[in-house]
């Protein structure tokens, strides 16, 4: 035991493993990329050997890499495990779990289904992460990862929700004065949603390419997660990318409209990921969840 490097190393490291980069780590600890990339070399120096594959842009794993990444998850997973039985046999905080999803995905989709969960147990708390890097996952106090995607994660058990289809919306009365105007998706005033950790999300860029729309400019207002960028199409400002499954509410109420002949399938889906051997409030959520659609 007194071989092993300190657990800081470890985690950090970890981090690294699962999103990928440096940065994204440093985004999800919130501490600096350089901070990331010093303990990641504090714990090579610890091995002996080297984890990372810098010659690579982004760096990879190397074989060693992996296979600590790999020891490192499943051990943190035990850890977390043994806590949540450990307040279970001590009565702590009653059944709960933690689920974590994207904000928009949170707000639109999920909350709105959680009362059906509730009713059918009413003993269980759902607690809801929406991760600041727009990336779910599985992690040390996190049970089911809501995420979207191609699948192909290696992490727990995963399991494909659904099929997603994207189309542009916008509020019925801008729709209207557009289309009314002559008005396409090739000078459209455009919604983004950027930031730097959501780049595994399409964007216009990838749509209008995709439809082989032409258009000089991809000016518009932007925003950093699909909520702020939900109320400002609300709210008339422009059209932006409405996925099938956050937005089909506000388009059933009426607040919404699609672009005609806009609805596109660009391949990608939602997934549920839990544990290799789910039990208790995660066993019931991931049956719930995955039952219902």
């Amino acid at each position: 035991m007194d071989r092993l490097p300190p657990l800081r190393l470890l985690t950090t490291f970890e981090a690294v493993a699962r999103h990928g980069s440096a940065g994204l780590a440093a985004a999800r600890l919130n501490v600096s990329a350089s901070a990331v990339s010093q303990t990641v070399k504090a714990l090579e120096d610890h091995i002996g050997t080297s984890l990372l594959d810098r010659g690579t842009r982004p760096a990879q794993l190397t074989e060693a890499g992996e296979l600590l990444a790999r020891a490192v998850r499943d051990g943190l997973g035990q850890i977390a495990a043994a806590l949540e039985d450990i307040r279970a046999l001590s009565g702590q905080d009653g059944a709960q779990l933690t689920v974590s999803c994207t904000l928009g995905m949170a707000t639109y989709w999920l909350m709105p289904r959680l009362p059906d969960f509730y009713a059918a147990h009413p003993d269980v708390t759902v607690n809801v992460q929406a991760p600041a890097t727009d990336l779910p996952h599985l992690s040390p106090g996190v049970d089911v990862a809501i995420r979207y995607g191609t699948g192909g994660w290696s992490e727990g058990t995963t399991v494909k929700l659904f099929d997603e289809r994207v189309c542009p919306v916008a509020a019925p009365q801008l729709l209207e004065s557009l289309l009314g105007k002559g008005v396409d998706l090739d000078a459209a005033p455009l919604i983004h949603v950027r930031s730097p950790h959501n780049q595994h999300w399409a964007g216009w860029e990838e749509y209008l390419r995709t439809r082989r729309i032409e258009r000089s400019r991809l000016s518009g207002q932007t925003f950093n997660n699909y909520v702020q960028a939900a109320q400002a199409v609300l709210d008339g400002r422009g059209v932006m990318l409405g996925w099938r499954s956050i937005a089909s509410g506000a388009v059933r109420e009426g607040a919404l409209r699609m672009w005609p002949d806009g609805e596109l399938d660009l391949g990608t889906s939602y997934y549920v990921t839990g544990p290799r051997r789910p039990s208790g409030p995660a066993l019931a959520f991931l049956e719930w969840i995955i039952g219902n659609e």
